[in-house]
């Protein structure tokens, strides 16, 4: 048996097309297909179960492929154990991030990032939180940037900063008025929050949590965009709560408020897995993007103890 017939049993779990495996593995359908034979030959167990569509593990076959994804894992850890001890930075990282972050922080960071290590190719994906533990556990993306604690015992938490939400309003509305707002002032019946499935959503949740409740603006509206909420309070209709990145201090000046201290804020963090053991990636990733943020963000003390979860 080799790595690459275990490249290919993994592939083939993950798409359940061999086809698409192949692509994947920059090899033709009929040499997978033979590789993966050849390899339930040897251990003499069938790995899938091709009668079934789409394409199914057997029993046996998924504790197969969960060692074989074990086995890939160890040896890329080998591979950049050998790379880090050379002391270079190079190679290719693939960087998962959630899209409440990636729009305000990529444009911040990566032009730089680039500029500065020219040996480094970043593949960057948007995902939500679930996704990049899930790929982080199986080994498919090698860093995520999202917002933490996430209390996952396989995952490494290395905070970078702390960006304060602020509370974003139509214009001649009332909160206006304030120089500083109180949570408990919002009425979460006019609180615009993104779709399920984003943390920024339970965040902002929680954060009103505890308002008071008033009148309904009239309907419910959820969005996967900050941008979309943003468009629509500008039109008059509700209010929302916004990351500081997000925020043009020409464009959206007029329509912010800051809450009163300790300002409720959200801690963002590189994780990795617990087996990673590229430093050298993670430190100049980190030192990079708190560059290139306002240097009040990296204050760890303007932390509220508002639970995420």
């Amino acid at each position: 048996m080799t790595l690459q017939q275990f490249e290919y049993i993994v592939a083939l779990d993950e798409y359940r097309h061999y086809v698409s495996a192949a692509e994947h593995c920059y090899v033709s359908q009929p040499n997978l297909t033979m590789q993966v034979k050849k390899l339930e030959e040897e251990i003499g167990v069938r790995i899938f179960d091709r009668d079934k569509k789409p394409l199914q593990p057997t029993k046996i076959g998924k504790e197969i492929i969960l060692r074989a994804r074990q086995i890939l894992r160890e040896t890329k850890q080998l591979k950049e154990f050998v790379t880090h001890e050379k002391e270079s930075l190079e190679g290719e990282f693939t960087v998962g991030i959630i899209p409440t972050l990636a729009p305000y922080l990529l444009p911040q960071f990566l032009p730089s990032f680039i500029e500065e290590n020219p040996k480094v190719h970043l593949k960057i994906r948007e995902l939500q939180t679930s996704q990049i533990i899930s790929q982080l556990e199986n080994g498919i993306i090698d860093i995520g940037i999202l917002v933490t604690p996430l209390d996952e015992s396989s995952i490494r938490e290395i905070p970078v900063f702390y960006e304060p939400f602020l509370l974003y309003l139509p214009e001649k509305h009332r909160f206006l008025e304030e120089k500083l707002m109180l949570a408990d002032d919002l009425d979460p019946s006019e609180v615009l929050v993104l779709d399920e499935g984003h943390c920024f959503r339970e965040q902002a949740l929680s954060i009103c949590r505890d308002a008071k409740h008033g009148s309904s603006i009239g309907f419910e509206y959820q969005s996967g965009s900050i941008e979309a909420l943003k468009s629509l309070v500008q039109k008059g209709v509700g209010y929302t709560l916004v990351p500081e990145l997000s925020v043009s201090e020409g464009k959206d000046g007029l329509h912010v408020r800051r809450f009163t201290a300790p300002e409720p804020v959200r801690e963002v963090s590189i994780v990795v897995h617990n087996s990673y053991i590229k430093d050298s990636v993670i430190n100049r990733l980190k030192s990079s993007i708190q560059q290139s943020v306002p240097k009040q963000l990296l204050k760890k003390q303007s932390i509220v103890g508002f639970d995420w979860k």
